[in-house]
């Protein structure tokens, strides 16, 4: 299961790095940013997140059962998720600053690409209580 988490983190990475930077791919960059772009940069960062939550759990805790804390914890990391796509698509879903039909396309301002990344930094702290809060496993030394 790690094995997958790291293809999936890798795969996420390079999918949002390619929505943020379309030129490097041959693409050529538009003034401005698009739907489509900011489409694949939320798939970029859940793919990257839940590959993350993904190894964690197959390289830390084989077969253990999660605890509450690592429950709650990757709750957090779908809810900032779920709050990057909210900031970032305001404008398409009609309750940003610049609606459909006021500009002449997507507008992703500033409050919107600081929701982006704030969420995407709610999703990570989420994967870092969930490697921090899970059962402690004892160890068997008898060297005391």
């Amino acid at each position: 299961m790690a094995q997958i988490g790291i293809a999936l983190s890798t795969l996420g990475a390079v999918l949002a790095f390619m929505g943020m930077f379309p030129g490097v791919t041959g693409l050529d960059a538009t003034a401005g940013i698009g739907v489509l772009q900011i489409v694949v940069i939320l798939i970029g960062f859940t793919l990257l997140i839940g590959g993350a939550l993904l190894y964690v759990q197959g390289a830390f805790y084989p077969g253990i059962k999660h605890t509450l804390a690592q429950q709650i914890a990757v709750r957090l990391s779908a809810t900032g998720l779920l709050f990057s796509a909210i900031a970032s698509l305001g404008d398409l879903l009609g309750f940003g600053s610049h609606p459909p039909g006021i500009t002449d396309g997507p507008f992703l301002g500033y409050w919107q690409a600081a929701g982006l990344i704030g969420g995407f930094l709610v999703a990570s702290l989420g994967v870092v209580l969930f490697v921090a809060l899970g059962p402690q496993i004892e160890d068997d030394d008898d060297d005391k």
